[in-house]
């Protein structure tokens, strides 16, 4: 599976999720936060299990520089988690979409989408235009 960047739905706080026909959002964070991040060392996942709420923490990301909270975009119970990903970090710096997911949510409330940005307005929000 390969995910497109133009195709997804974007949080202003970078982190992305592409729905697929049943209703699970697949989760993960930008190519541009994980540039201004730089080299990462620690990531701290959900469990499976724990419902999520949109806009609120769900896990944390921490790099030689700064420990960033990752914020949910969407609401609804987490399905899966990408347990590898703490042990192979470099895989966000290399295909932050695809390999690179963090989480996956089974969604509550899918209106929600409706207020996140489509690629065009985060990559504006990016270069500060």
């Amino acid at each position: 599976m390969t995910i497109d960047p133009k195709a997804l739905r974007y949080a202003s706080t970078h982190e992305w999720v592409s729905v697929d026909s049943s209703g699970v959002g697949t989760v993960g964070i930008s190519a541009f936060a994980v540039e201004e991040l730089t080299d990462l060392v620690f990531m701290a996942l959900p469990k499976v299990g724990v419902k999520v709420v949109a806009g609120e923490e769900f896990g944390e990301v921490e790099s030689v520089k700064a420990v960033s909270p990752l914020y949910s975009p969407v609401s609804g119970e987490v399905v899966e988690v990408h347990a590898s990903l703490p042990d192979q970090l470099e895989i966000l710096g290399t295909d932050p979409y695809t390999q690179g997911w963090i989480m996956k949510v089974k969604l509550s409330a899918p209106s929600e989408l409706d207020s996140l940005m489509d690629f065009e307005a985060y990559e504006k929000q990016c270069s500060g235009s």
